[in-house]
């Protein structure tokens, strides 16, 4: 299968059953979508979505941050990953938002990666969500489910590396989506260290399926098929 082919099935399917994709962290406005996403790294949505109702409501602004400190401000996120570093990252956040932005959250990716804790696939993925730019973000399931579908190639090693590859064969109009296409796959179907080869509908355009269908005994997988 040529990768233009490839392409055009992946966008096929998921346009078809998934035209709807979003984050499944819990936000009303770009401020809190950018503290749940600072607090996301290495870290459940689920687990954020449970602490950010108590820190929304008593900390609703970049003001409000930028007024705290890491006393008052640790025991709301105590029980994410790295919360002390997670701490300094919101205090230092909501300062700067006040003094260079305004109280507004910057709709560049340079100038977001300017922001404590805020690196390069945060920038992505606020500006994609929230403005629906074409833009990219490359965490552990789409690092992953991209090479296995074969959408990039294997040897791309860096999330930048992936990230260009997506950029340069999806249409521009679909980024936005494509990025949590391939999170939720990956969330839910196509598994770390066992992948739902049964439960995928794609396994006809999957490089993983074909190279590793007889290795890890999905004949019966392909038989059910009609593959």
């Amino acid at each position: 299968m040529l990768k233009k082919e490839r392409y055009s099935a992946f966008v096929k399917h998921f346009s078809a059953n998934m035209p709807v994709a979003e984050t499944e962290l819990q936000y009303e406005n770009p401020f809190q979508l950018l503290v749940a996403v600072v607090l996301s790294a290495q870290c459940t949505d689920k687990r954020i979505n449970m602490i950010t109702p108590a820190l929304f409501r008593d900390f609703p602004s970049p003001a409000h941050l930028a007024a705290s400190d890491f006393d008052q401000l640790f025991p709301y996120i105590r029980s994410v990953s790295y919360p002390n570093n997670k701490t300094r990252h919101l205090l230092g956040l909501g300062k700067m938002l006040v003094e260079e932005f305004g109280g507004e959250v910057p709709d560049t990716v340079p100038e977001l990666m300017k922001l404590p804790g805020v690196g390069r696939k945060t920038a992505n993925v606020i500006t994609s969500v929230v403005w629906n730019q074409p833009n990219m973000a490359v965490d552990t399931h789409v690092f992953r489910v991209s090479k296995r579908l074969g959408l990039v190639p294997q040897n791309a090693r860096t999330p930048l590396e992936v990230e260009k590859n997506l950029l340069k064969h999806l249409p521009k109009e679909v980024v936005h989506k494509a990025h949590h296409w391939l999170i939720l796959h990956g969330r839910y179907v196509c598994l770390a260290r066992k992948p739902k080869c049964g439960d995928c509908a794609i396994t006809s355009i999957c490089r993983y399926f074909e190279k590793n269908r007889k290795a890890a005994g999905l004949e019966e997988v392909i038989k059910a098929k009609g593959n």
